[in-house]
């Protein structure tokens, strides 16, 4: 398996839930809608949706904003879901008895939602910060390149 390595770990929060009893295809028509927005948006509109799915993807941005806010400290309001995915998990199997002595298969879908969300403030820091030391670098090389031709030159 390969990680992908992230720029900013401190603008980001991930949340995963795995096993959910519901089916991915079911789920993926809740996280299309609420994928790029603001926390807050995302909030009014799975409130406002009338599927059940909503609740258990309430819970889970509900629950990574709470922590991000507690741990590390971050504004509720700069929020926006970045990244938002849902993969198949396991099918729970279930038999239904049935008439003379036979019984019914019964399969139980389940899903894995994972959702991150971006802190808009720092992540916009961070861009500066860096655009500033990469100029910073770039200046520093080329002074560093002529001095050291110079001397080399002289000393011939």
């Amino acid at each position: 398996m390969i990680k992908k390595r992230k720029k900013n770990p401190s603008t980001e929060v991930y949340t995963l839930g795995q096993h959910i009893s519901m089916s991915a295809h079911k789920a993926r028509r809740i996280i299309d809608q609420i994928r790029g927005r603001s926390y807050e948006e995302t909030l009014m509109i799975l409130e406002l949706m009338p599927y059940r799915t909503c609740y258990s993807i309430f819970k889970l941005i509900y629950s990574a904003v709470t922590n991000a806010n507690h741990n590390m400290d971050f504004n509720k309001a700069n929020f926006v879901i970045s990244k938002a995915e849902v993969n198949e998990g396991t099918n729970v199997k279930k038999l239904k008895p049935r008439a003379r002595g036979r019984n019914y298969l019964i399969k139980r879908p389940t899903c894995h939602i994972t959702i991150v969300l971006t802190n808009i403030a720092l992540s916009e820091f961070y861009e500066e910060y860096e655009d500033s030391n990469i100029s910073l670098k770039k200046s520093r090389w080329k002074t560093k390149n002529k001095s050291t031709d110079t001397t080399f030159h002289n000393m011939l």
